[in-house]
């Protein structure tokens, strides 16, 4: 099937182009054959639809696949049915099934890619959002809906100490996959990267592993790349009511289809591993202010103590450095103001240049109102974290993730209303 087929498939009425070719082979969306059947729970999926999408206050799964593709397609229409085939997608894939029969007809390339056969959900989330450039780029209205742009996308403007690569940052439209199985989390990308050819196309990709933030409270804190429990303090996904306060769009938002939606800002942070391996502990613990072993700030001996930003040495010093990184992150050096973290660390190989490592932290975050929140945060530590000598933000993107949708319905439904 050539682009020009797809796209007519993909805008004709009457369904998307997963449903119209899987209609041609006389199966049904969601197949599953007895070997998933036999591994797939209750216990291991998580539910596409619900008032929120999935993948904010999930307890954060070890693996990310993140995708952001830019659009092809000419139309509100095509852009539509593209989400509306993504969500159908990806109601199948996080229940445990296929996106088509396997193998399938032997005429036709298959519609499910197939490496996730046999292997259970793993908790697979799959997390849809929208850029900017959808509602405008360089000042054109693309598809007409710039009269329904959310009030706060919005671009972040230059932030202190970054040196942003563009090939990596932003996009039409993002994907966040996560899952406790890599395959998992590999499969649900690639397969809505297929389902897209015609109408998007991958701008660029970051994977993860290892989660660097608990986001929920019956989850402890792990550890990043440079070795330091790393969320300690983040908000919690089960507290509905911070939830409320700090993440989802309220009733204030003039959009009504983007309120109970949030917004998304991600950011690949270099970090310079040997430069970090060199640096002595106290160092690395005064940088940081938490002791590396315990997790616990330089004011306490357990992780959660309170900090005590006051504290002082018997010399008159401050026991937590005035550059140290969880003093100018803290909400009390900051308005008050908060946001969910929901970052992985990363490693794409070695540097061509420097023959080091690239690896770091993918940095996710999720916010009512990023730039009351994300960009005061990060404007404070690019100017006066100590830490900023061994990292560098290489990628930035801002993507508005709407509300989440009912059976039946798609991600974004109310964007297209009488469109």
């Amino acid at each position: 099937m050539d682009e020009l087929t797809r796209r007519q498939l993909i805008v004709a009425g009457g369904g998307s182009a997963l449903g119209v070719a899987l209609a041609g082979g006389g199966y049904a969306l969601g197949h599953r054959d007895g070997e998933q059947s036999e591994l797939a729970s209750q216990q291991d999926t998580v539910s596409f639809h619900g008032l929120h999408q999935a993948g904010i206050v999930t307890p954060a799964q070890d693996r990310l696949v993140f995708g952001a593709f830019d659009l092809t397609a000419e139309t509100a229409g095509e852009v539509r049915e593209l989400l509306r085939a993504w969500t159908d997608a990806a109601v199948a894939m996080t229940a445990g099934h296929t996106v088509g029969p396997i193998p399938g007809p032997p005429e036709s390339p298959p519609v499910d890619t197939g490496e996730a056969v046999g292997l259970p959900a793993s908790q697979l989330t799959i997390t849809f959002g929208l850029g900017a450039s959808v509602f405008e780029r360089n000042g054109e209205d693309r598809f007409g809906l710039a009269a329904r742009r959310p009030a706060l996308l919005a671009p972040l403007g230059a932030l202190p100490g970054e040196q942003l690569e563009a090939q990596i940052s932003e996009g039409d439209l993002c994907v966040q996959a996560c899952a406790n199985d890599p395959q998992v989390a590999f499969h649900a990308v690639r397969n809505l990267a297929r389902l897209a050819r015609g109408a998007a196309s991958l701008r660029w990709a970051q994977l993860g592993f290892g989660r660097t933030s608990s986001t929920t409270s019956d989850q402890v804190t792990l550890r990043n790349l440079q070795g330091f429990k790393d969320g300690t303090n983040n908000l919690r996904g089960n507290d509905e009511q911070e939830m409320r306060k700090f993440v989802w769009v309220g009733p204030d938002e003039p959009q009504r289809w983007f309120r109970d939606g949030t917004y998304m800002v991600t950011r690949r942070i270099r970090m310079f591993i040997e430069a970090w391996d060199r640096d002595q502990l106290s160092d690395q613990e005064r940088t940081i202010g938490r002791f590396k072993a315990s997790g616990a700030p330089l004011t306490g001996h357990r992780e959660h103590d309170p900090i005590d930003l006051s504290a002082r040495t018997a010399d008159g010093e401050l026991v937590i450095p005035a550059k140290a990184h969880i003093r100018l992150a803290s909400s009390s050096d900051n308005g008050g103001q908060r946001i969910l973290r929901r970052g992985y660390s990363f490693t794409d190989g070695i540097d061509p240049v420097t023959g080091e490592l690239d690896a770091g932290l993918f940095f996710v975050c999720f916010q009512r109102n990023p730039h009351t929140q994300f960009v005061a945060i990060q404007r404070r530590l690019g100017v006066s974290d100590g830490l900023n000598e061994y990292i560098q933000h290489r990628s930035s993107a801002l993507f508005a993730i709407p509300p989440g949708s009912r059976p039946g319905g798609f991600v974004a439904q109310g964007l297209f209303s009488n469109t």
